[in-house]
């Protein structure tokens, strides 16, 4: 399962790099559905001078608006990066089963310094449905992005 997940956690790593070269955080994300990506999005938070433009957040949004819920729920969001709370509680809510991440919060942490960190798997230990997290995952190819952009 490992190899499935690699070869979309690179794709996502590849997003998280195209953010940072448009002059956005590093950050990538996309959805997958069958086997096959569905979706992809990047951090836009520079770009669109929006705060709330994370890559995970900006992906849930598009994903309720193109696929519908029902889709949603069918769904793997893989991201460079373990999701924020903020992004953490969009996916729980959009209905998101699966979750698989490079970059643990931890380690971003330690390359950009101690901010809001708050690990996935409590802000989704507090819902009432479970929400399957695998990570961290190519931790060190994912955090080379960040320490290049901190």
């Amino acid at each position: 399962m490992n190899e499935i997940h690699e070869r979309f956690l690179k794709r996502c790593i590849e997003l998280s790099k195209q953010a940072a070269a448009q002059g956005n955080h590093p950050f990538g994300a996309l959805l997958v559905r069958d086997g096959k990506i569905v979706l992809e999005a990047e951090n836009t938070v520079n770009s669109e001078v929006d705060i709330t433009g994370h890559a995970e957040l900006n992906l849930v949004r598009r994903a309720i608006r193109e696929l519908g819920e029902a889709v949603v729920k069918e769904c793997t969001l893989y991201t460079s990066t373990e999701p924020c709370a903020m992004c953490s509680g969009a996916i729980y809510w959009a209905g998101v089963p699966k979750v698989v991440f490079a970059c643990s919060a931890k380690r971003l942490g330690e390359i950009a310094g101690e901010s809001l960190l708050f690990p996935c798997r409590e802000v989704f230990a507090r819902g009432v449905r479970s929400v399957e997290v695998n990570g961290p995952i190519l931790e060190d190819a994912a955090a080379e992005v960040h320490a290049g952009f901190w």
